[in-house]
C-alpha cells in the first residue's frame, strides 16, 4: 500500500482496533489460479503471535482455500471510514484555485501465510465465536446450538477454516494531514455537515486544533 509518511500509522494497538472494528474483510491471494479474493468476516486474536492471528473460513467449494493450503501469502484488507473530499471544502481554493478533488480514508493491510483446518470441533468453535460476535447486542441472540445438531454437522462439512498469523501490518490514515490547518478544518466541517453517514464517520476522525 502506497503510504506517504504523513498518512502512516504504526501503533499495534491502533492497527488491531481498526481490524476489530471492520466487520467484513477482503482476503487476497495469488497462486496457480491467478489472483483470487474473498469477502470474509474474521476473528482477530490479539494475544496470539507478535501481531495477532486472524481466523475465518471459506466455503469448501471456494477454491481459494487451496492456495492457502499450498502456502500462498495472503493480503487481508480492512477498509475503514472513507469519504470524497471536494475542492470546495478548502478555504485555500479562494486564494489561487490550485486544488483538486481527493479521497480520505482509513485502511489496514495484514500479511501472512495460513494454516488450513477441517476438524469439526475446531470449526464449530470458530463459527460459534463468529456468531457470538455478530449476534451481540440483539434482544434474542441466535446461537449455533439453536439449530439442529445434524444440520450444523452437515454445514461444518461444507466449510474450511484457517488460522493466519499476521507477519506484517501496514496502516494508513489519509485525513488531509498534508493540508494547512484551515483546509483541514474546512474538510472536517464540510464532511460533518453532510447527510451521508460515511462522510460524518470520516469527519469524526479528522484532526482537530
Amino acid at each position: 500500500m502506497y503510504t506517504p509518511r504523513a498518512f502512516a500509522f504504526n501503533d499495534l494497538h491502533e492497527l488491531q482496533q481498526q481490524m476489530l472494528g471492520t466487520r467484513l474483510a477482503l482476503l487476497v491471494t495469488h497462486g496457480e489460479q491467478g489472483l483470487q479474493a474473498s469477502h470474509l468476516p474474521l476473528l482477530l486474536n490479539t494475544d496470539e503471535g507478535p501481531n495477532g492471528t486472524l481466523y475465518g473460513h471459506f466455503a469448501k467449494a471456494n477454491p481459494q482455500w487451496k492456495e492457502l493450503q499450498d502456502g500462498a501469502e495472503a493480503l487481508v484488507i480492512f477498509a475503514g471510514a472513507e469519504a470524497y473530499v471536494s475542492p470546495g471544502f478548502y478555504p485555500s481554493k479562494a486564494e489561487d484555485g490550485k486544488v483538486v478533488p481527493t479521497w480520505n480514508y482509513v485502511a489496514v493491510h495484514a500479511y501472512g501465510s495460513a494454516e488450513v483446518f477441517t476438524d469439526a470441533e475446531r470449526l464449530r468453535s470458530l463459527v460459534s465465536a463468529l456468531t457470538e460476535r455478530h449476534e451481540a447486542g440483539r434482544a434474542q441472540p441466535w446461537k449455533v446450538a439453536d439449530a439442529p445438531a445434524d444440520y450444523i454437522d452437515g454445514m461444518l462439512k461444507a466449510i474450511v477454516g484457517f488460522a493466519l498469523p499476521i507477519q506484517r501490518l501496514e496502516g494508513k490514515r489519509k485525513l488531509s494531514q498534508n493540508r494547512n490547518a484551515a483546509d483541514i478544518a474546512g474538510v472536517r466541517e464540510g464532511l460533518a455537515a453532510s447527510a451521508d453517514a460515511h462522510d460524518q464517520a470520516l469527519a469524526h476522525l479528522m484532526p482537530k486544533e
